[in-house]
């Protein structure tokens, strides 16, 4: 069954944990159990209605406060579509949270108070998502029953956020008037928006085309772990494992090995549920070569004519996620990309992207708490990369203290300026 992964996010009380406690309530996947306690705490906290919220708020503390802190992830399915929904917080302070639960979702629902309209967690998660690039982003315009269902609302926000978005690189945006409290446009649709012609949310998250946002060109292979069973049965083994990060590997395709540049032949690919022929993105693979070549975790395989580009000096978009501590140029950071694991140091802070604006600060010499700029770095290694708006995968990295283990910086590389 195919399988889509998507996010909520946008402001504090929005309705985002109250969206998906519908979703799961309305789609028939929240367990007997689950219903009778999220009942019971709803009357404890004196509400006259069952707060779907409970589902996804888990910690005490977001309990208490009413609040989304970590991002809480919920499974479900339907005949059409499994999903994976990672649930982020709203609150400035956890944006690093929000970037988090973002970074490999392939649609973003951005949720919007119909009351409020656009405000500047708004501009600052869309502006994420497109940095991200997160492929599909759906506006849903939340608490339309407080605005007595008023499509002049819904077409305000919608224009305002069409404005705003012509600055961001955003492929698909669907707009969607919803109440997740009452469940209008959720699951089913509303008579209170016969105005309205589109699908209900769940219809679109069934529906929306994602097989085209795969890098199937640009075959991409981070070797993870070299297997050699050291068994008699299996004497003369040795497969590359790892998962495809873009395009298609075949049984019979010459591949490359990068950094040595040797060229070889795919024999045969196998895989947890057997031989394959073919393994595509995302795909848990191991490959077998017609050459013994000298191959280790962090090597990438490739095509011969096809290659990432190879570079120990770097730029790249950096969001700062450390609150105890400012980024500072010509410290050493473990960077880890893929597979590959080196050290690093950010040589110099280009510019930090004011969120609210879109400006570009320049007078600018360190990085603070959920702080994005655009950075250079040198490795001490050479590091096998494509653009991240071209690999999501071969095109990000982290930033870890070497002393604290603490991740630092989360990054997406991006071709050098000219």
């Amino acid at each position: 069954m195919e399988r889509l992964r998507f996010a909520t996010v946008g402001s504090v009380d929005d309705g985002k944990s109250t969206l998906i406690g519908r979703l799961l309530y309305d789609s028939k996947s929240i367990f007997e159990d689950q219903l009778e306690h999220i009942e019971n705490v709803s009357k404890r906290r004196g509400t006259d209605y069952v707060d779907l919220s409970l589902l996804t708020d888990g910690l005490r503390a977001e309990r208490e406060q009413g609040i989304t802190i970590d991002v809480a992830y919920r499974y479900f399915a339907t005949p059409k579509r499994s999903f994976i929904i990672a649930d982020c917080p709203g609150h400035i302070q956890y944006t690093r949270n929000m970037i988090t639960g973002a970074s490999n979702v392939d649609l973003a629902i951005v949720l919007v108070d119909a009351r409020t309209g656009i405000v500047e967690q708004t501009r600052r998660h869309s502006l994420l998502a497109s940095l991200l690039g997160v492929p599909h982003l759906v506006i849903c315009v939340n608490k339309m029953d407080l605005v007595d269902w008023s499509p002049e609302v819904f077409n305000r926000i919608r224009d305002e956020f069409e404005d705003f978005a012509s600055r961001l690189s955003l492929r698909d945006v669907t707009f969607l008037p919803i109440s997740a409290l009452l469940g209008d446009n959720v699951v089913s649709r509303s008579p209170n928006l016969t105005w309205f012609e589109g699908p209900t949310l769940l219809h679109h998250l069934e529906n929306v085309y994602t097989a085209s946002d795969d890098n199937r060109v640009d075959a991409r292979f981070p070797v993870q772990y070299v297997i050699r069973p050291q068994r008699a049965e299996h004497h003369d083994y040795r497969g590359y494992s790892g998962r495809v990060a873009g395009g298609v590997f075949r049984v019979g395709d010459d591949v490359m090995v990068l950094p040595s540049g040797l060229t070889t032949t795919i024999t045969g690919i196998d895989s947890p549920d057997g031989p394959l022929e073919q393994a595509g993105p995302g795909a848990a693979a191991t490959l077998l070569l017609a050459d013994d070549l000298s191959i280790a975790r962090g090597d990438m395989i490739c095509r011969p004519n096809n290659r990432p580009r190879q570079s120990q000096s770097l730029e790249a978009m950096l969001c700062w996620m450390v609150d105890a501590a400012a980024l500072q140029p010509d410290r050493i950071y473990a960077i880890k990309h893929t597979t590959k694991s080196a050290r690093a140091k950010v040589t110099k802070v280009l510019y930090r992207l004011n969120i609210s604006t879109l400006h570009r600060e320049t007078d600018v010499a360190s990085l603070a708490l959920n702080e994005i700029g655009r950075v250079e770095l040198h490795t001490t290694a050479p590091i096998f990369f494509d653009d991240y708006h071209a690999n999501r995968t071969t095109g990000s990295f982290i930033l870890v203290d070497e002393h604290s283990g603490q991740t630092c910086a989360a990054g997406m590389l991006l071709s050098p300026r000219t």
